[in-house]
C-alpha cells in the first residue's frame, strides 16, 4: 500500500483522495500488471482470511466487498479516468485487466 501512495504522489502528482486526484496516469510498479492492485490486495486477504478461519461472514463481506467495489470502479472512477486522460487510459485499460494480475507487464510508449 505504501508503495502505491508513493507512485500516485511521485508519479500521478496527486494522491489517493478524490480532492487530490493525480494529473499523470500512474501505469508502473503493480499497476503494470493490474489496474486496481490495492483492491485486489484486500480482496486477496478477506478471501485468505475466510479461508483460514472458515468464516462465512468475512466471506459474504468479501462478496459484498467486491460488489461494491466494481460498481464504484466501472460508474464513477474509470469514467473520470477516462475524462482526465482520455486515449492513454483508453489503451492502458484495454492492456491492463481491473482485479486480476497478468504475467506480463504493460508497457506503454
Amino acid at each position: 500500500m505504501t508503495s502505491t501512495i508513493r507512485l500516485f504522489f511521485k508519479i500521478g502528482k496527486g494522491t489517493l483522495a478524490p480532492w487530490n486526484p493525480t494529473q499523470k496516469l500512474v501505469i508502473q510498479g503493480p499497476y503494470k500488471y493490474c489496474r486496481n492492485p490495492m483492491i485486489t490486495g484486500v480482496l486477496s486477504i478477506l478471501f485468505a482470511e475466510a479461508l483460514w478461519f472458515n468464516n462465512s461472514i468475512i466471506m459474504v463481506w468479501m462478496l459484498l466487498f467486491f460488489v461494491i467495489s466494481t460498481l464504484y470502479f466501472f460508474y464513477k472512477e474509470e469514467p473520470d479516468l477516462q475524462k482526465r486522460f482520455g486515449s492513454a487510459y483508453t489503451q492502458y485499460k484495454k492492456h491492463v485487466p481491473r482485479w486480476i494480475p497478468k504475467l506480463k507487464p504493460y508497457t506503454h510508449e
